[in-house]
């Protein structure tokens, strides 16, 4: 989050961006917003340099307020989703590894096709 009356603040959005992919756990959910979206005889940046920030680090951006109750539902409901979407995916790929396991052990592991070859 950044406050578009302060260039500063969004200045520094670069290093804070990076540290997190470099330190986070690489399947965080991230997104940008800048607040203060409302104060427009204050902004100090412009909405279109926060999308092209938002887009070169491939995540969802709005612009709201809080104090204007603007885009909060939607900036959410946006990284709720992503939450889900995460841990579905998340989910998806435990069972299927835990599935492979169980085959194994199992001694049914599926073995690929070997089309037109010997199968020695």
């Amino acid at each position: 989050m950044y406050d578009v009356t302060n260039m500063d603040s969004f200045n520094h959005l670069s290093y804070w961006l990076r540290n997190v992919e470099e330190n986070a756990s690489p399947d965080v959910v991230k997104m940008l917003v800048g607040n203060k979206c409302d104060a427009l005889h204050l902004r100090q940046v412009e909405k279109e340099r926060g999308e092209k920030m938002a887009d070169s680090f491939d995540i969802p951006f709005f612009e709201c307020s809080c104090k204007q109750n603007i885009n909060i539902d939607g900036a959410f409901l946006t990284l709720a989703r992503g939450i889900r979407e995460q841990r579905e995916n998340k989910a998806s790929r435990f069972e299927e590894t835990e599935k492979l396991k169980l085959e194994r052990a199992e001694g049914k592991e599926t073995k690929p096709e070997t089309t037109g070859r010997c199968g020695c």
